[in-house]
Order: structure tokens, then sequence, then C-alpha cells
């Protein structure tokens, strides 16, 4: 498995490069474009979860350790979460939202029917994923609802509304820009609300805040680590990050509003980065200075978790319902509800059985990223490198819009 990550992450790094030089100064169009705000919203709100709120505060004594963890070394613990976060994984974004704005629309590779189911298959088993990681944190974050340990029916209903709300939102598009502008707003809210709490206090100062921050100057001084798995648990990381990457490039590339390939390449790294930093740095405070985190922020800290599940959840299920032609438009609302939540709850539960394993999920895209390749060599290389823009219909929609403002 290592290798066969391996082989994926170099042979992404090598496609961006391509991309870049090819197609630099492109402009990206989608079929339905938004604003850049609200771009960047859908990007960041649907390009992570829950994992994001609940697992730092859990792993940096982990990466702190070096006597189990040698491997660590090279980075202070901080900078090592951002890498397994930040910047340059979102690399795999970028790649897979231009391949489906400029690329796909000429290749048709995943219109084939055995493409469209695996990919469909993929979709649906990393959604389920997402709410069997909220499932097995909660413990950790409302200890005081259980043992801290044991996963108990409360959390298993906590799961289940999360999963009901997310059925429900997918089924009109409205809904998007409402929870993934609500989402990053309420995240911000809460960095700031944890921001006061640890730096405008007798616990620290805003020059402390600035100095835990250079710590992730580490990231940067040593990117090059990041781009092998180091371990077991950075492959874990890596294979999740490979199971997201097609959908989310795949939903949100209908949404890009005319940004040039190198705009939606540096939005796309720089944007998400800098909040994601941000909330680490404050994180990482509070774990350092062994500062008490109160019961109310724990449930702040849940409940933008559960939010940003439910976004996730929306704008997955939301995909693969779309494309597999089963929206609630096609097989009625009644249907539409109650086949997604029983096949989410379903999954869910083969996840918590350990019968699934995101890192097969990675995998199985990564299989997928070498078939595409494979496919336009074979196929479609004249029409590829024949591309010199975004599809024109998208560009003739996108200059109406523009005439109407």
């Amino acid at each position: 498995m290592t290798l066969w990550l391996s082989l994926g992450m170099l042979f992404t790094f090598a496609a961006i490069v391509v991309v870049l030089f090819r197609w630099w100064n492109v402009r990206c169009i989608g079929v339905t474009p938004v604003s850049t705000l609200t771009f960047i919203a859908i990007l960041f709100t649907s390009g992570l979860d829950v994992g994001l709120i609940m697992f730092p505060l859990t792993e940096f004594a982990g990466y702190a350790d070096l006597a189990e963890s040698p491997e660590y070394g090279f980075a202070n613990p901080l900078a090592i979460e951002f890498g397994f976060w930040g910047f340059l994984i979102w690399g795999f974004y970028f790649l897979t939202c231009f391949y489906f704005c400029i690329i796909e629309p000429k290749v048709g590779f995943f219109e084939r029917p055995l493409v469209k189911w695996i990919n469909n298959a993929v979709i649906i088993g990393t959604c389920a994923f997402t709410a069997f990681l909220l499932l097995v944190n909660l413990p950790w974050y409302l200890p005081k609802l259980g043992d801290g340990e044991s996963v108990i029916p409360t959390f298993y209903l906590i799961v289940l509304v999360s999963i009901a709300a997310a059925v429900y939102s997918s089924s009109q598009l409205k809904y998007v820009r409402i929870l993934s502008l609500g989402s990053s707003a309420l995240f911000i809210a809460l960095i700031g609300m944890m921001w006061s709490g640890a730096f405008l206090s007798e616990t620290g100062s805003p020059g402390d805040f600035l100095a835990t921050a250079a710590l992730i100057g580490d990231y940067f001084a040593n990117l090059h680590q990041f781009m092998l798995p180091l371990n077991d648990y950075h492959e874990f990381y890596l294979f999740w990050w490979f199971s997201w990457s097609i959908m989310i490039g795949q939903f949100t590339a209908r949404f890009v509003s005319g940004l040039k390939t190198w705009q939606l390449m540096l939005a796309m790294l720089i944007f998400p980065s800098v909040a994601i930093g941000t909330w680490f740095t404050v994180l990482y405070h509070y774990h350092a200075e062994d500062l008490s985190i109160s019961s109310w922020i724990n449930l702040a800290m849940i409940s933008v978790g559960i939010l940003m599940v439910i976004n996730s959840l929306d704008s997955l299920i939301r995909l693969y319902t779309e494309n597999l032609k089963l929206t609630a438009r096609h097989i009625g609302k009644s249907r539409y509800y109650i086949g997604n939540f029983i096949a989410m709850c379903g999954l869910t539960a083969l996840f918590q059985l350990d019968f699934l394993r995101i890192q097969w999920v990675g995998a199985l895209v990564i299989a997928i990223y070498f078939a595409c390749f494979a496919y336009i060599l074979l196929f479609k290389r004249q029409e590829v490198f024949a591309i010199e823009g975004s599809p024109e219909e998208n560009t003739l929609d996108y200059k109406r819009i523009e005439l109407a403002n």
C-alpha cells in the first residue's frame, strides 16, 4: 500500500506541474459560477469535515513523542499537524477541480458506465466515513455524556440526526450556499471565541499568538518531507485526502467563476490553509499551555463539527444522486429521503464494525487517477492538448451573467 500511495502522490504532483505549464493562464468557468467568496466558502466547508475540529487536540501529544515516533523529529507538533491538513495536500483538490472544469467535458471519462459506478461508490463510502468519524470522536469531546471512551446510544442519535439533516438539505440546491457560508461564519466565530480566551487573558497575549503561529514555518522549511508518507498514520491521512479528491473536484468545479488557472491554484492552496493554520495555532496554544476547555466551548466545537458534517454530507449526497439520476426529482422525495438515510446509516455501521476502511477507498481513487490518464493517452490525447479554455457553453453563460450584473 505504501508503494501504491507513493506512486499516486508523485503522479499527482507531476500532473499539477503539467497543468500549470500547459494551461497557466486559462480562465476557468464552471456550469454554475458563483462569486469567489462563495466559491471559497463552498470549497472549504465541502473539503473538510469534523476531523478538522476534533483531531488536533488528540494528536499534538503523539507528534511530540519522539521516543515513540522519531520520524516526526524534523518539525514541531504544530507544523506536523498543519502538514497533515494544509497547503500541499489541497493541490489534490486543485488538480481535480481543474480537470472537471476544463478537461473532463472534452474527455467524458467519468461518464463511462463502469467508471461512473465506481466513482459514486467512492463518494458514498466516503460520506459514510465522515459520519463514522463524528461517531467515534464524540466520546472524547463529550465525556460527561458517557465514560469518555465508549460510544453510547446518545452519540448514535446525534449521528443519525446529522445524517437525516444532511439528506434533507441535499434535496434542494439552495441549501448549498446557506450551509457553506453559515459553516464558514460559525467556524470563524469559534476561532475568534477561543482566540480571545487564549490571547486576551492572563494566559497569553497577541504576541504569543504570533510566536506560536511562527512554528508553522517548520512545515514550509521541510515541505519535501510531506510529499511521501512518513509512517502508517500519515498514510491514513493521505489515503483519506485521495478518497475525497475526485468528488470534491467534481463538486467544486461547477462553481468556479472566471479564475485563471494559477489564481485557482493559489485560492485553493492559500485561503483554506490560512484558516486551518489560525485554528491549529489557537488549539496548539491550549495544548502547550495546558489550558482547560470549558464545557460550553466543547459544546460549541461539537456544534460546528456537526454542521461541517451536515455540510459535507449534503454536498456529497447531492453529487452521487445527481450522477446516478437518483435525485428527489427523479425518484420522489420519500424514496430519496429513506433510501439515502438507510444507505448512509448502513455504511457508517460497516466502518464502525471495521468491515470498511478509508485506505481502501483512497487506493481505489489512485487507480481511477491512473486509469483516467491512460484513457487520455490512448483515446483523447489530441483533444486534451488542443484545449485552450473553458467549455464554450460555460463561457457564454458566464458572459451573460456578467452583462446582467
